[in-house]
């Protein structure tokens, strides 16, 4: 109570008390003392106060009086005192004035006395230089007229009293003025000495009264603690508010055994009668056991006594360490109560020890069906003895979900009963009959309870057998839940409990259509315990948060079909048709979602053909939509039949420019204005299991690509290949041995800058295989990149004679993670090579002359080929293409024809000078040459070279030509209308 009511420490020789806080405590004016004491101290002041201002004020009259008196004592005798008279009337007054006049001021104690004529000329004054000077208002009638003439005036130094008396002769003519001054800061001198004692007596008179005051209040103060009167009856409303109003019975009793209080609590409990105070305890019927403890004063710690129906936790304590006088305070619980306060405690306990646990353990994955085994694993057994989870059929597609009455639900998990003893097992369909919970709960939202599944009649609308094989089980309460996240219902969350949970254990399986199936493992109870009222919030908190999780993985499902197509559809459907290669390939996407690994096959002018492998940092859509932008990117330099090394540079400024764009507009959507100034671009590496992405770019923009281009010509067996910070291949020789040939590396796309691109050339037989790949397959978490390396040759070392489909297979089931961290892209290609016989090449000389005989040459290849159908078209290319070749080319100049899909045609010079198409007009008389080749070609086209150029055709030996093709010159002429008749 101290600590609460303020109460101070008292001067009970107990009290620790020292004599500074004593002084202290007095001085607090919260006590009644403290106020006492404050008030009696304050009067006392302020009548020391008063007469001492009293007495000042009767000073200062004093003084002035004084100084009244000792003027017109000095003013008198000077002008009375013998000679005066005479020295007035005398030839020089003031020499023989001046010195009478200091002496009488000296022994008069005035400030000054002078004397002058009636016009007001100074005969003496103390200042010599005054002297024969004029007084202001000399003449003053006042003082002609009487006796003497008092004034009081303020002077430079304070207020003064001047007394003026006239000096007149027998006759009563006034001969001359006598002035004497004084001022009353020095008639108060003798006042001032006066003012110690008088303070003094004051000051103990003082002393005297605060003694007194401080006895009295400290008196007070043990009588009342040190308490304020508003604490004094808060403190007793307090203890009355408090003691009658907590659930514990408490009791007071005196050193004589007898009830001095007892709280209502304690009169419920023991069933006191009303006039039980101040009768002993040993006369007011108790048990006798309780009846001793009482009387005894003994201490007792929740002892358990019986009172009568009650057990009661008896607790006992003297009360003489904490006040007089002496006797025991004991309090008394109610065991019983207590007992079941505490089951409900511990049932609270454990059900937000359940829900801390489903956070934990739900939706660890981002995997519909798993999240619901998870729900069912959580809440069985120490909420449920059978969970059941359906979720409607569009939520397993990622789609939205619309719950109606005759919706079709997928049983997704069953725990509590085998699984295959379920009627419905799991992955099967299930549709609820209207009206049974629940349908009710998944039209409805709510959760629907059903205490008593004997005495429910929509319960047994599903499947009436069903529902009586289940109670015959022993399932007795259900809560169906609905699974509802951000407004949508994805379907039933079932709980149901058994009328005697260890019933469970052996049986065969209860589950059925509307729950359980019945087995003969389970006895029938007529009581249980089942759901209740209170259950159903805690069974829809559990459920919410399983629906979170859920929805998450349907929407993860969305997302991902949707990255999923996306992808496939950007990736290569079908290889096309070449003869260079026979390529085998594997795609597999990251566990966590599609990524940007990519390959491609592209078929290339001369019969060669461009390999392709690569990779964009991150995962999701945007590294999907990054890819395919890139792979078309590739696909039309391709088109211009650059060189490996001039295609990444190109791919590389591309990927800067997607960059720089993304990043700008990052930057303007979050107000950055640094964005595009490259801090924190990507360092290197494409490592999927790194998924993070630049602050300034917000996670959308691509953060670096790699890329792998090879082209192989299968004329020559030459493979020609450069890289932009991607691993290199593996070549696997026809003998079987693996190597991973040195490939000069660049920085990835992006960031390569202004450093050139290296391209490697390799020189592979026939029969060998080239392994492209992307770092998913060599790299992950668990494993660095030499050890993928190492398990990657070991796995092509393994078979010399494998098709590249199986080469595809055995690399996967060695490298394989069981859930990839990043996608995979694996490319096999076997080279071979043309037949030689079907290769022709000539020199051709800077003659015009030489045209023919080359031209003869190829026709008889062409026959020799059997393509004696193209000869004519054959021949019209070729003689264009050596003509200009010869007419604006450079030496060397050669001819080749390649026998493969198709009939190539390639002319070579020594320039880089790239002819054009266009159309001639009337009056040019040549210019026509190129249109002729685009016509009869099917393709053409010119690709560049260290030394020069090469302009290239192709004819389609298939027969396919366009439609809109002539078959003859004179169709060709016949075009231009505007050529004049010849």
């Amino acid at each position: 109570m101290p600590e609460i009511f303020g109460r101070e420490g008292d001067d009970s020789p107990a009290s620790p008390c020292s004599p500074g806080q004593r002084l202290r405590s007095l001085l607090n004016g919260h006590s009644v003392a403290g106020q006492m004491f404050v008030l009696q101290l304050a009067l006392a002041v302020l009548l020391v106060i008063a007469a001492v201002l009293a007495l000042v004020f009767q000073a200062q009259g004093a003084s002035a009086q004084e100084a009244r008196r000792v003027s017109t004592v000095g003013a008198e005798t000077f002008a009375h005192a013998p000679g005066t008279r005479a020295a007035m009337q005398s030839a020089d007054p003031s020499a023989l004035l001046q010195p009478q006049a200091e002496a009488a001021r000296k022994a008069s104690g005035v400030d000054y006395i002078v004397a002058f004529r009636l016009d007001g000329t100074r005969w003496p004054h103390p200042d010599p230089h005054l002297i024969g000077k004029h007084i202001v208002g000399g003449n003053d009638p006042a003082a002609l007229n009487k006796r003497h003439h008092t004034s009081t005036f303020s002077s430079a130094l304070g207020p003064a009293v001047n007394t003026t008396v006239a000096v007149r002769e027998r006759n009563g003519t006034v001969v001359g003025l006598v002035a004497a001054g004084i001022r009353v800061q020095r008639a108060n001198a003798q006042v001032v000495h006066q003012l110690p004692l008088l303070l003094g007596s004051a000051a103990g008179a003082l002393l005297l009264v605060t003694g007194g005051a401080a006895l009295v209040s400290r008196r007070l103060r043990r009588q009342t603690h040190g308490l304020h009167p508003a604490e004094m009856r808060r403190m007793y409303d307090h203890h009355d508010a408090v003691l009658h109003a907590v659930r514990e019975g408490v009791l007071i009793i005196g050193s004589d055994g007898r009830l001095l209080l007892a709280n209502d609590e304690a009169r419920r409990l023991l069933e006191l009668p009303a006039d039980a105070e101040r009768r002993p305890v040993a006369d007011l019927g108790l048990e006798p056991q309780l009846s001793a403890l009482l009387s005894s004063g003994r201490e007792a710690t929740d002892e358990v006594l019986l009172a009568g129906d009650r057990l009661l936790a008896v607790n006992a304590r003297p009360t003489a360490p904490y006040g007089e006088p002496a006797g025991t305070v004991v309090t008394l619980r109610d065991t019983t109560e207590l007992r079941a306060l505490a089951g409900r405690a511990g049932v609270a306990q454990e059900r937000l020890k359940l829900i801390y646990d489903a956070g934990l353990r739900i939706g660890t994955t981002l995997d519909v069906e798993r999240t619901a085994e998870e729900l069912a694993t959580v809440a069985v057994p120490r909420f449920a003895d059978v969970v059941t989870v359906e979720l409607l059929e569009p939520v397993l597609r990622g789609d939205e979900p619309s719950a109606g009455t005759h919706a079709d639900l997928r049983r997704m998990a069953v725990n509590g009963v085998p699984e295959e003893s379920a009627i419905y097992r799991t992955g099967e369909l299930i549709r609820y009959a209207p009206g049974t919970p629940m349908a009710t709960g998944l039209t409805s939202g709510r959760p629907v309870l059903v205490g008593d599944l004997r005495a429910s009649d929509a319960w047994r609308r599903q499947d009436p057998e069903d529902t009586r094989r289940v109670l015959d089980a022993g399932i007795r309460s259900l809560i169906a839940v609905p699974l509802q996240a951000r407004g949508v219902v994805l379907g039933p969350a079932n709980y149901w409990r058994t009328a005697a949970a260890e019933g469970m254990e052996g049986s065969e399986g209860v589950e059925g259509s509307a729950g359980v199936e019945g087995s003969a493992g389970f006895e029938s109870f007529e009581g249980f315990e089942g759901f209740e009222e209170e259950d159903l919030a805690f069974a829809e908190e559990l459920t919410a948060r399983a629906a979170v999780a859920v929805d998450n993985a349907r929407r993860y499902t969305r997302e991902h079909t949707t990255a999923v197509t996306l992808q496939r559809s950007l990736l290569p459907q079908t290889l096309p048709e070449q003869s260079a290669l026979e390529v085998a390939h594997r795609y597999l996407p990251a566990h966590a979602g599609v990524g940007g690994d990519w390959f491609d096959v592209i078929p290339l002018p001369g019969a060669r053909v461009a390999l392709v492998v690569g990779d964009v940092v991150g995962h999701g859509l945007h590294a999907a939509a990054t890819m395919g932008r890139l792979r078309t990117a590739v696909h039309n330099f391709s088109a211009l039949d650059l060189p490996p090394d001039e295609l990444l540079n190109h791919l590389d400024e591309l990927v800067t420019h997607i960059d720089t764009d993304e990043a700008r507009a990052a930057g303007l959507a979050t107000g950055d204005k640094g964005a595009d100034d490259g801090e924190g671009a990507w360092s290197g590496g494409t490592d999927g299991d790194n998924d993070e992405v630049p602050a300034h770019l917000g996670g959308t923009g691509i953060t670096g690509a790699t890329c792998l281009y090879a082209i192989y010509d299968p004329a020559t067996g030459r493979a020609t290949l450069a890289t932009a910070g991607h691993p290199g291949p593996a070549v696997i020789r026809p003998a079987g041995t693996v190597s991973f040939p040195e490939v000069s590396v660049s920085p990835p796309l992006g960031l390569g800058g202004s450093v050139p691109v290296e391209t490697t050339e390799l020189t592979l037989r026939e029969g060998s295989r080239l392994v492209l790949y992307t770092d998913g397959l060599v790299e992950n978490r668990d494993r660095d990149i030499a050890t993928g390396l190492e398990l990657l040759r070991t796995a092509l070392a393994a078979g010399a004679d494998r098709t590249p489909e199986e080469t595809c297979a055995a690399v996967l089931d060695v490298m394989l993670p069981d859930q990839p961290s990043d996608d995979i892209a694996l490319l096999v290609a076997r080279t071979q090579l043309l037949d030689p016989a079907r290769v022709a090449e000539w020199e051709v000389s800077s003659d015009p002359a030489a045209v023919a005989p080359v031209r003869a040459a190829c026709l008889r290849m062409l026959e020799s080929w059997g393509l004696a159908a193209v000869e004519f078209t054959t021949e019209l290319i070729l003689s264009e293409l050596i003509t200009n070749a010869i007419r604006y080319g450079a030496q060397p100049i050669r001819v080749r024809l390649l026998y493969d899909r198709a009939l190539i045609c390639e002319v070579s010079d020594g320039t880089s000078a790239s002819p054009h198409l266009r159309r001639a007009a009337t009056t040019d008389e040549g210019g026509r040459g190129l249109f002729l080749v685009a016509q009869f070609a099917h393709r053409w086209g010119t690709r560049y070279t260290p030394d020069g150029k090469v302009i290239w055709t192709e004819q389609s030996l298939d027969g396919g030509r366009p439609e809109t093709r002539p078959d003859s010159a004179e169709d060709v002429l016949d075009q231009w209308d505007d050529v004049p008749a010849l």
